[in-house]
């Protein structure tokens, strides 16, 4: 996966990036991405510029945003928006183009200085994720991936994928070959997210129950992250582990759902879906729990949450989808169920429960995340491949 690179200087950049939202008012994974990635560069005094939708206006700083639209409007009149107005953005001096949405990127790709190199941070297959999770029915499939997504990879000079799992999606998906394909991994706050709280110190303050085997996932609610199979899990090992109990953080179009599914496999009194959690507390809440769970099902390309839970301290089961595998395997393989399915999650939370599976220490899980995914380091290894500097 390597690539010529032509020499540039390491002084100061100039860097245009067109993200999605703005973090923390518009939360996700991909949001928080590129809202640390862009912070980071800029207090290494790169000059950053971020574009976007529903972007703040007026707003103190490290870096300069442009809001281009709204994201409640109409989808084709909010690109025809973002095009119409990245025409008023003064281009000059550009020294790196960092792309990390397709929809957004595509009305602009005629837009961009021919000679500035291009990176794009492929954060998963948009077209197949957006038609499982049913977003944005308008778009056909084969609009979203062969004439948007497709037609913005070909504009680009070099990809950044954060894992291997969808390096491979994007080389056998979309044709992208290797020799433009960088594997850096996502990168967690490791002074917001920390470990300066006990268990039960987290617990109280989060008025949790505090005598409970705890554990805790923060997760779109959407079919595809896994919090139904995840619940038919519980119930299964109840008897067997009756102090168990659940905190769900996050909000989705199939929570009502998954309500009425606690009801119907009487776990009232084991589960609580904690709605929207601020940002503040959700090193709190890692830090409360016994043990972080990813039940994803498909289409996870890092697993942003693995790595801020180890950062809080806890430790994390996950199902073996996409790149969440590869961060767990090096350092806690007995953590990562054996398929997706119920049963498999189960067996693993019934183990652990009773002791069987040994858990990593906080500060293991701690010193793990640190030293492999500081966004002190991701930020660097990000900005050689946008600048395109050789070693």
């Amino acid at each position: 996966m390597e690539e010529k690179h032509k020499k540039l200087p390491s002084n100061p950049a100039s860097i245009l990036t067109v993200g999605t939202g703005w973090f923390p008012k518009t939360p996700g994974g991909l949001e928080r991405y590129i809202y640390e990635l862009t912070n980071k560069l800029a207090l290494n005094n790169d000059r950053v510029e971020l574009c976007g939708v529903d972007l703040p206006e007026g707003q103190n700083t490290l870096i300069k945003l442009n809001n281009l639209a709204s994201p409640d409007s109409p989808i084709w009149q909010r690109l025809w928006k973002i095009r119409n107005n990245f025409q008023k953005i003064k281009l000059e001096q550009i020294d790196a183009i960092n792309l990390h949405f397709a929809l957004y990127s595509f009305p602009i790709l005629d837009l961009l200085p021919k000679h500035v190199p291009i990176t794009f941070n492929f954060h998963g297959p948009w077209a197949c994720e957006s038609q499982e999770e049913v977003v944005n029915k308008k778009l056909s499939l084969w609009i979203k991936k062969q004439f948007i997504e497709q037609n913005t990879y070909n504009r680009c000079d070099r990809f950044i994928v954060l894992s291997q799992a969808f390096g491979n999606i994007l080389h056998q998906q979309y044709q992208v070959p290797w020799n433009k394909i960088y594997l850096i991994p996502g990168g967690v706050d490791i002074n917001h997210f920390n470990n300066n709280l006990s268990r039960m110190q987290a617990r109280k303050n989060l008025n949790w129950p505090t005598d409970k085997y705890t554990l805790f996932t923060s997760r779109r609610l959407v079919h595809r992250v896994g919090i139904d199979k995840l619940l038919v899990a519980i119930a299964k090992i109840k008897t067997i582990i009756p102090d168990i109990w659940l905190a769900i953080a996050g909000r989705g179009h199939i929570q009502n759902l998954l309500e009425a599914q606690v009801k119907e496999l009487g776990l009232e009194n084991n589960v609580k879906f904690l709605g929207f959690l601020p940002d503040e507390q959700l090193p709190i809440a890692y830090q409360a729990a016994d043990l972080t769970v990813m039940p994803s099902q498909s289409f996870e390309g890092f697993g942003l949450a693995i790595v801020e839970s180890l950062a809080s301290g806890t430790p994390v089961l996950c199902t073996p989808v996409g790149g969440m595998p590869e961060i767990l395997q090096r350092f806690s393989p007995d953590l990562i169920t054996k398929s997706i399915t119920v049963d498999s999650i189960a067996d693993k939370l019934e183990q652990i429960g009773l002791g069987k599976i040994p858990l990593p220490t906080r500060e293991e899980c701690r010193n793990y995340a640190v030293k492999n995914y500081d966004w002190n380091h991701i930020s660097q290894q990000v900005r050689r491949v946008l600048l395109a500097i050789k070693d």
